[in-house]
């Protein structure tokens, strides 16, 4: 998405091309104070290299850098960020109990074909001033992120809209989630039943449960986003788009025998 110039579409124009709100290619800074987004960043990087610690070994961890807060403002600003404890939402641990919680289908299974496992988080991306989410669809086989979108908000559509568009390319065999309330809702659900498609959902507090997931978060923030200061969601989004284009087209894999995903993925669809 760019901004017009002379002979060029009109943002307008632009945003249904590619299916998004106009307003969304503008920022409206998060009301969030300089200390309150510093803090938020530290924490994020904190949780990104240790993804099981909970809000009272990131309070302790504040605390030996010298930073005076308290647990119950870690756990608030987590919570903004959706990563209280390892859910990924605000307020998504505490999802509704009349949600249905499936098993986890992954354990001792052995992963050997593209389409088999498809794995789904969201994780948060930092601003110069506020903050965003991204949500990725990815193939556990080959590593290749089918499907992602970012939005400032952590409302329902932007991660109904990644799981259709990923299931207009294919379809898994077993789609695997946390137990937070975006997954365990019928909106999300209901798209993968009448499929047939086996849903299987992490242990409770287990975060490595989704590991491929939480790799590519560690990857996509070391490899992109520690690495500059967004001023805006229009540049997150092109920053993020460049990373994922690299990511699944030139970044070669260890355990792929140093092919990228997109030659595991293509090579075996």
């Amino acid at each position: 998405m760019i901004e017009r110039e002379d002979g060029e579409l009109p943002l307008r124009v632009q945003a249904e091309l590619l299916g998004m709100s106009r307003s969304s290619l503008y920022y409206r800074p998060v009301g969030a104070s300089p200390d309150e987004v510093a803090t938020k960043r530290r924490i994020d990087e904190i949780y990104t290299k240790y993804p099981f610690y909970g809000s009272r070994r990131i309070t302790v961890t504040l605390r030996l850098e010298g930073m005076e807060i308290n647990r119950k403002r870690v756990q608030r600003y987590m919570l903004d960020m959706g990563i209280e404890a390892i859910y990924p939402g605000p307020n998504l641990s505490k999802r509704n109990l009349e949600s249905k919680i499936y098993p986890y289908l992954l354990r001792n299974l052995v992963i050997e074909r593209v389409n088999q496992v498809w794995g789904i988080d969201i994780t948060y991306i930092r601003l110069d001033g506020g903050w965003m989410y991204l949500v990725a669809v990815i193939d556990w086989f080959s590593r290749y992120v089918i499907r992602w979108e970012l939005d400032q908000s952590l409302e329902m559509p932007f991660v109904v809209k990644a799981v259709e568009e990923a299931l207009c390319i294919a379809e898994p065999e077993i789609f695997n989630s946390d137990q937070g309330s975006h997954f365990t809702s019928e909106q999300y659900t209901d798209l993968l039943v009448k499929r047939d498609i086996k849903i299987s959902m992490d242990g409770k507090k287990r975060a490595l449960d989704n590991i491929f997931t939480e790799r590519l978060w560690r990857s996509v923030k070391y490899e992109e986003v520690y690495l500059h200061n967004y001023r805006s969601p229009r540049e997150a989004r092109m920053g993020i788009s460049r990373y994922m284009e690299f990511y699944n087209n030139e970044r070669p894999h260890q355990s792929l025998g140093y092919q990228t995903p997109a030659q595991v993925w293509r090579g075996n669809g």
